[in-house]
């Protein structure tokens, strides 16, 4: 805080220091709700998972780091996890990377509609992108059923899922700069004699490394976490940190393990993100931008028609197919097809589960829930953004990051948490309702800020300055210049952190209460339970879960501002 008070302190004498002095101060107080909610809801949590674990009546027992990290299990752990998140991001990259092209640069028949289709797998559950590969690679699936091969409980179907899981992050994130690119650049460069390859190498690629490192770093940070997928189809034979760290605290109770792999996986996470934060201020340049729409353009020759084609395909079999073989085993009941699966799931204790109210009441506990976390959200993230429109000094860039860290920090952690922090007054929330949308909101608070930042910094500063010179203060300001161009992008927002909340699950398998499970917990207690009807009913309930999160992304790509088009 004392880089924020010399922030304000320094802002100069004068009328225009007096404005700028103004503008500091209200950005400190927009940032103080935000730092409250992570402070509480997310620092104080972690860190008493870590002090319960490493600290003792004799004091802190550090030389338990050197210990857990020794153990044969642990370092086969900490090498899964790194090696599989490096080969998901490969796979990914070199599967998406077409797709952002296609998607940037071709225009064809049903675009929107196929864009919308590839984004649906980043909204869903990991329990439910689990849960489809399930029903395409594991027990009776469809690889079963027409070559007797089965890759659950292999690596090839986490790598599979995570690939089809993060394959829109490639599409957009790099996908949205490419369409901004002006083509005339690359092809200035083919006049002056470059073929096409090496036009777009010494061209196209140096402007999209920025985006490309990005989407990198977002899809590694995804699956170095990954927890439902590896959780679901990895079986007892592979464990990421995530899954080690819930088997430590869930299963075992050793809190100094978990506590150990934490510390780790925080470490390793904001590793990353310095590197990338690093690599990235060093690569970035300005650019030509156009309107996308002027990019676009119908397939020209043999070489684009076949690149569509692939996309095409590639989407097909890697995005259609698991969703589609999930809804067909939610239908093949024994006695043929129809809807018995979905019938069970409004009966409690069908199948022999012990559900204390019917699966199908975890749909409304779900969008409770999630509408609660939104609001959340909404306000924290909002407030937030706001403080970081402007870019200034080291304590803006603290608190930019401070807010990325949910994202790549354990759910399962946070959880555990809660449990253990939240249960005295004033901050007995343990048998609360509230409880599950302050864990779902601290994810979604991410994805707020990354949406409504690049249009609040599109906003022309001099507006603002005329508005101040005219009296108005910063909170005024605000409201009557930036919220109406931010509108939009606001919505686009709330749907964003609708469908995260929706399928958070590795915080809310820990505090959601037996009697009201959400979705994803729901369908995890079905997956775990043996028998043909609870098998039914986990993919009937996903399917119920992919079609809410599909509806929530349909209406948010009708909302999209172009500004954004490629962010998340």
């Amino acid at each position: 805080m004392d880089l924020a008070r010399r922030e304000v302190a320094g802002a100069g004498a004068g009328p225009s220091g007096s404005r700028a002095a103004r503008g500091a101060a209200a950005r400190l107080a927009l940032t103080a709700l935000p730092l409250a909610f992570f402070g509480v809801f997310f620092a104080y949590p972690v860190a008493a998972i870590v002090g319960r674990g490493l600290k003792t009546d004799a004091g802190w027992q550090l030389g338990r780091i050197g210990e857990v990290l020794a153990e044969p299990g642990i370092a086969g752990v900490l090498w899964f996890t790194a090696w599989q998140a490096l080969a998901s991001t490969a796979l990914t990259l070199l599967a998406a990377l077409p797709a952002a092209y296609v998607f940037a640069r071709l225009d064809f028949p049903g675009k929107q509609v196929l864009r919308a289709v590839v984004t649906i797998p980043f909204v869903l559950p990991t329990v439910v992108v689990g849960t489809a590969f399930l029903a395409l690679v594991g027990r009776g699936g469809l690889t079963e059923e027409l070559w007797g091969v089965r890759l659950d409980t292999t690596v090839w179907a986490i790598l599979l899922a995570h690939v089809f899981f993060n394959y829109a992050v490639v599409v957009r994130t790099v996908g949205g700069l490419w369409a901004q690119l002006d083509p005339r650049q690359e092809e200035a460069a083919r006049v002056l004699g470059a073929g096409r390859l090496a036009a777009w190498r010494q061209v196209t690629l140096p402007a999209l490394a920025p985006a490309v490192a990005a989407a990198a770093v977002m899809v590694f940070l995804f699956t170095f976490t990954s927890f439902g997928v590896v959780q679901i189809l990895g079986g007892p034979s592979y464990a990421t940190l995530e899954v080690e760290v819930y088997r430590q605290t869930a299963q075992l109770l050793d809190l100094s393990t978990a506590a150990v792999l934490t510390l780790v996986q925080f470490a390793a996470v904001a590793g990353i993100l310095a590197v990338h934060a690093w690599t990235v201020r060093r690569r970035e340049r300005a650019l030509r931008l156009v309107d996308p729409a002027l990019t676009a353009h119908r397939p020209r020759g043999a070489g684009q028609r076949l690149l569509l084609g692939g996309v095409l395909l590639t989407v097909a079999l890697l995005i259609v197919l698991p969703l589609g073989v999930l809804v067909e085993r939610s239908l093949d009941t024994p006695g043929g097809y129809g809807t018995g699966y979905y019938e069970a799931l409004a009966q409690a204790g069908s199948g022999g589960n012990t559900f204390l109210v019917p699966p199908l009441e975890a749909v409304g506990n779900s969008l409770e829930y999630a509408l609660a976390a939104t609001g959340i959200a909404l306000l924290v993230g909002g407030l937030a953004a706001a403080a970081l429109t402007r870019r200034a000094g080291p304590f803006v860039r603290g608190f930019d990051a401070l807010l990325m860290l949910p994202l790549g920090v354990s759910a399962v952690t946070v959880g555990f948490g809660f449990l253990i922090t939240l249960d005295e007054p004033p901050l007995d929330l343990r048998t609360s309702w509230i409880l599950v949308p302050l864990a779902q909101a601290l994810v979604g608070v991410p994805f707020v800020v990354r949406t409504m930042l690049p249009v609040l910094r599109a906003v022309d500063e001099r507006l603002r300055e005329a508005a101040a010179v005219l009296g108005a203060s910063p909170l005024r300001a605000w409201r009557e210049v930036d919220l109406p161009m931010v509108r939009r992008a606001l919505l686009v927002a709330a749907g964003f952190a609708f469908a995260v909340s929706l399928g958070e699950f590795g915080a809310t398998v820990f505090i959601a209460r037996a009697d009201r499970p959400t979705l994803p917990v729901a369908v995890a207690r079905l997956l775990g339970r043996a028998g043909d009807l609870n098998y039914g009913q986990a993919m009937a309930l996903s399917t119920v879960l992919m079609l809410v999160c599909a509806a929530a992304l349909l209406v948010l790509e009708r909302l999209r501002p172009d500004k954004t088009s490629g962010e998340f």
